[in-house]
């Protein structure tokens, strides 16, 4: 079945009721359903950019075995590049003597393996011993 361009735009306008019916009218059956909570829709590209849109009306159309997500807002392009941390965290002491201990190695040694792992005890020892074959 053709649908002219015009009627496919109106039926993009329509709430979800409005939707099923004109879609019903047609002879599609359809199941229809608002998504109310929506916050953003994130599409995730292999570009250096994704697309954004915050606030969304999303309406989820399910016919024939497909679903089809309907989005519309407002449409951003955002970077994907993420800023380096500028400080490197803070290791307790006692997680840098805790790692030498069970790792039986420097404090030195620990200390720069639970930097490599953002402060992740279990890694560092993990990271240390791999190290060590």
């Amino acid at each position: 079945m053709e649908l002219k361009l015009g009627r496919v735009l109106d039926m993009f306008r329509m709430n979800p009721s409005e939707m099923k019916k004109m879609l019903k009218r047609m002879g599609i059956a359809a199941d229809i359903e608002e998504v109310e909570d929506a916050e953003r829709v994130v599409i995730e590209r292999e570009r250096e950019s994704n697309l954004l849109v915050e606030n969304p009306s999303v309406t989820i159309i399910r016919m024939k075995g497909e679903t089809i997500l309907y989005v519309y807002g407002e449409v951003k392009e955002v970077s994907k590049k993420v800023a380096e941390p500028t400080q490197k965290p803070q290791i307790p002491d006692e997680d840098v003597q805790l790692v030498a201990m069970e790792a039986n190695v420097s404090l030195e040694e620990a200390r720069k393996a639970l930097e490599a792992t953002n402060g992740d005890i279990a890694q560092a020892i993990m990271l240390i011993q791999s190290r060590k074959k």
